[in-house]
């Protein structure tokens, strides 16, 4: 399938626009109790039930409109899918929080395995986002294996400790915008390891 990149404002919508409805909803219905089937569910737990297929629906939207798709992305939806599912199932809000915590520590978990193979597996998922050479590709998979395996800390520690709408917020909008600051810490590494394509010499006029 060809790439192909969709207006500005409809990528925007479907990237954001499920994260922001999805904290809007929550916030509407938070203090609500649903009942489906003889079972109570919470507001978190029908408010996520609503958004799993939305948020879906978005990746798959994105993928039909461009045509690609990150495998990091890929990881995601599949998480969003396993961990949000059961929590819904089994009317467990825990096992939604615990969604995040899975995602870092296993992105950490690859990231690690391929650091110890000598290998940055990182090159492999973002290469076309970043052009560096090989050590700054093994030191950037370094200092983003230990963001991850931070991050699986950090929400374990919110979710445990902090309401769920606090969880919420600092998953949602928090935690995107450290890991942005992170990317744009980075900014001396990308440009001294950056790979540049020689321009070939013009040629002499005989």
């Amino acid at each position: 399938m060809s790439q192909r990149t969709p207006p500005a404002t409809l990528g925007a919508v479907l990237e954001f626009g499920p994260i922001l409805g999805y904290v809007v909803a929550y916030l509407i219905w938070r203090d609500e109790t649903f009942r489906l089937g003889g079972t109570e569910y919470s507001g978190f737990v029908a408010v996520t039930a609503v958004f799993i297929p939305v948020f879906l629906a978005a990746f798959g939207a994105l993928w039909a409109l461009t045509g690609k798709v990150a495998r990091i992305q890929i990881a995601a939806a599949v998480m969003i899918a396993v961990f949000g599912g059961l929590g819904v199932w089994l009317n467990d809000p825990d096992l939604i929080k615990m969604k995040p915590t899975a995602i870092y520590l296993a992105l950490g978990s690859i990231l690690l395995v391929g650091l110890l193979r000598g290998q940055s597996w990182l090159k492999y998922i973002m290469e076309d986002m970043i052009p560096l050479r090989k050590r700054g590709w093994m030191i950037l998979t370094r200092r983003l294996t230990v963001v991850f395996f931070l991050s699986a800390a950090a929400n374990e520690l919110v979710w445990r400790t902090q309401s769920d709408g606090f969880w919420l917020l600092f998953e949602t909008l928090v935690m995107p915008v450290l890991i942005l600051l992170f990317f744009l810490s980075q900014t001396g590494l990308f440009i001294e390891h950056a790979t540049v394509k020689k321009s070939r010499p013009a040629q002499r006029a005989k």
